[in-house]
């Protein structure tokens, strides 16, 4: 299975994508590491759409793998185009599941001010109205809830017959 989980800046994508993977025991990649580890990041108008796809071409290797060993694959990033969503699509044979998280533009500029590496706030309101130019996958609030409440929300929405049983310590 593959899980993507998108949305703003400051939503909390990074935090609940680590969490789930640590239930599902699979392999996480920050589509926003990619980025920057290759320095497609750097742009004065914005990321295009074309280094989003090279971030893929980039993590597809890791997330071939991980699927050919059985585990599952959660990709986190803003996808505020659709294309990467998919390529990614038509890229990996696996189900595909994808959370949509939201929170108020003044819940996310908050969150990114709480960081270490702070984007800012023309940062965080442009890339918040980019994801929400349009609706793809299963839109998930995380206004008062705390990571961990977020990630179980996903976990308790992932088809069950995907969904492994997590290790218990012998």
């Amino acid at each position: 299975m593959v899980i993507i989980i998108r949305g703003p800046l400051g939503v909390g994508k990074t935090t609940v994508a680590k969490l789930l993977n640590q239930q599902l025991d699979g392999c996480c990649i920050s589509v926003d590491g990619v980025l920057e580890q290759h320095g497609l990041d750097q742009c004065k108008n914005g990321i295009p759409a074309r280094n989003f796809i090279r971030a893929n071409e980039l993590a597809l290797p890791q997330a071939r793998q991980a699927l050919a060993q059985g585990k599952p694959v959660i990709f986190d990033g803003n996808f505020y185009y659709k294309t990467p969503i998919w390529h990614l699509r038509r890229s990996l044979p696996a189900p595909l599941v994808i959370f949509n998280l939201k929170a108020s533009l003044e819940a996310c500029i908050e969150r990114d001010r709480g960081r270490t590496r702070v984007y800012g706030v023309d940062a965080a309101s442009w890339v918040h109205y980019l994801v929400s130019r349009f609706e793809m996958g299963q839109p998930i609030d995380t206004e008062g809830k705390t990571s961990q409440q977020v990630a179980q929300e996903l976990l308790a929405l992932l088809p069950k017959a995907e969904t492994p049983t997590p290790a218990r310590p012998l």
